[in-house]
């Protein structure tokens, strides 16, 4: 590039690879507005990697505002001079409807203008349009053929798309083994479904020896990469000592990390181990905390126990019409015949000889507001 400017004359592809300089910080100072100024200065001549880069620019909204129909714009002028990562731009823009309608038609037709260049994405993006009947017809057939030509460039997804067709028996002859052998490729590149996968078979012994210690090997790996799944798989190995020493502390520490994200079963493990102290010094308001959190997300196992919780006055004050708004709420959340259907139907059963009925009434409208409150 020195060599270049000091010419006066540096090349479209000169320029793409500045602005990919200032976008990584390699060896400039990283700069998204200075890598747009650059990658710009090289599409507007026409230069299809430069073009591709100004439309992930704009879809990203990094050196430029937001703005996906400009993503679409530069991608499109890419795909139309036939450049296979453009296309598989466009393609997803389509299946996404960002900065174009929503199409799975169009979709697939730059997917396969991109797989039939040999694109890997591409290909993997086809196996799932088979895979999934989108765009076009279901077939696992078809599915397995471009997964495979994608997983043979090394394609971490698409290698998981194979081993779930052999697992599934979809497209191909069941085999479990083979199932492992394409699984393990994939978690061997990191991807986090298929470190998932790869505890499962492990754990359940299919394909591979039953081996709790292997299982949790991947599933640790997996919850290294921050997956909420597999944090309470975690939880629960350690929760068991099945595959590492029994360790409520270390549970409550894999816990914790899914229910920071959200998870509402992680949540309810976190109170768990509070009211039991479980890896904690017991704490019903720490416990009750948990509780909340999960029920709020109509997790139903911990609107009983906050129905119980206030039926008995532990962690928070007595209160029964309270307490029968949660069992009403989890009633609700669950199908006749469940065990927590059963268990909240007996409760308010029994909360029912206890409260009068203007409090019952107040119960029953208090659980109404709140579901009508929480609808998504």
């Amino acid at each position: 590039m020195l060599v270049s400017a000091c010419y006066g004359a540096m090349t479209p592809k000169a320029e793409n690879i500045r602005g990919f300089a200032y976008y990584k910080g390699k060896g400039v100072p990283q700069s998204f507005a200075k890598a747009v100024y650059w990658y710009r200065k090289a599409a507007i001549q026409g230069y299809e990697a430069a073009e591709v880069n100004m439309g992930l620019a704009y879809h990203m909204g990094q050196g430029v505002p937001q703005n996906d129909q400009k993503a679409v714009y530069w991608w499109r002028k890419a795909a139309t001079q036939g450049y296979a990562p453009a296309e598989d731009d466009m393609g997803a823009a389509y299946y996404r409807g960002k900065g174009v309608p929503q199409s799975n038609h169009k979709a697939v037709y730059w997917t396969r203008k991109a797989a039939i260049q040999g694109f890997a994405p591409a290909e993997d993006s086809m196996g799932g349009a088979y895979y999934r009947g989108k765009g076009i017809p279901q077939n696992f057939r078809k599915a397995v053929y471009w997964y495979r030509k994608a997983a043979i460039q090394g394609f971490a997804r698409a290698d998981f798309g194979v081993g779930r067709a052999y697992y599934r028996g979809q497209g191909v002859p069941q085999s479990f083994e083979k199932a492992v052998y394409w699984y393990r490729k994939a978690a061997s590149q990191g991807l986090i479904k298929a470190e998932l996968n790869m505890g499962l078979v492990y754990i359940i012994g299919l394909g591979v020896p039953q081996n709790d210690q292997k299982a949790a090997y991947w599933y640790r790996k997996a919850g290294a990469q921050g997956n909420a799944a597999a944090d309470i798989l975690m939880g629960m190995i350690y929760r068991d000592g099945d595959g590492a020493p029994k360790n409520f502390q270390k549970a409550l520490d894999w816990y914790r990390k899914a229910a920071i994200q959200g998870y509402a079963l992680a949540e309810f493990r976190v109170g768990r181990a509070y009211n039991f102290g479980q890896g904690v010094h017991r704490n019903d308001q720490k416990a009750m905390y948990w509780y909340r959190k999960a029920a709020a997300q109509g997790y139903a196992p911990a609107e009983v126990v906050m129905g119980t919780s206030y039926n008995l006055g532990q962690g928070v004050p007595k209160n029964y019409v309270q307490a029968y708004k949660w069992f009403a709420l989890a009633k609700s959340a669950t199908k006749p015949g469940s065990k927590i259907y059963s268990t909240a139907s007996s409760d308010i059963k029994r909360l029912s000889f206890s409260m009068p009925a203007p409090q019952i009434a107040q119960a029953q409208a208090l659980a109404y507001a709140w579901v009508k409150a929480h609808e998504k």
